[in-house]
């Protein structure tokens, strides 16, 4: 008789451990929403456009967008990972029948491409320009198609982050 009792204090502690881990999971997965979207809308749609506004060195302004747009990015892959992770992990392949795991995974994929294919480019062109800026150059007009290709990039990024909060209660269940 002890060992039973025993045996089912144990169990009941896992069970109360287990089920404080399910929510701190899905906390995180709610954080790693907010944080991504929020990230992504704050930056893009404030941060930089004020910096362009109020700082008149528009190399530096453009430098300093750039680098907050790679920490975005790689906050992105960071919360797109634990997002997909936690998917799996919670519903197995039925995550996969779910709308939001692919806007997930579709903003998982324009983050790469934006990040890993587009602005090594735009960096090269900087790059073969230098000493004077880009935008002296002959090759401003590049710079300006495949920067026009990062912004759209970047929208559709933030369309999809604006999916992601809309499917995001749905997909909690």
């Amino acid at each position: 008789m002890l060992v039973t009792g025993h045996w089912s204090l144990v169990t009941c502690h896992w069970s109360l451990v287990t089920g404080c881990m399910n929510r701190i999971a899905e906390g995180i997965h709610w954080l790693a929403v907010t944080a991504w979207v929020g990230a992504l809308w704050a930056v893009g749609l404030m941060v930089a456009p004020t910096l362009f506004h109020f700082i008149p060195d528009r190399v530096l302004a453009g430098s300093l967008a750039g680098r907050l747009f790679t920490y975005t990015a790689l906050l992105g892959l960071a919360c797109g990972g634990y997002l997909l992770v936690f998917r799996l992990a919670r519903f197995g392949t039925h995550a996969l029948r779910q709308a939001f795991v692919w806007v997930v995974l579709t903003m998982l994929l324009v983050t790469v491409v934006g990040q890993f294919g587009v602005q090594p480019i735009l960096e090269g062109l900087r790059a073969q320009a230098f000493p004077r800026q880009v935008m002296e150059t002959v090759l401003r007009d590049r710079f300006a198609v495949w920067h026009g290709v990062a912004s759209g990039l970047y929208l559709i990024q933030c369309v999809l982050g604006a999916a992601l909060v809309w499917l995001q209660p749905a997909a909690a269940r």
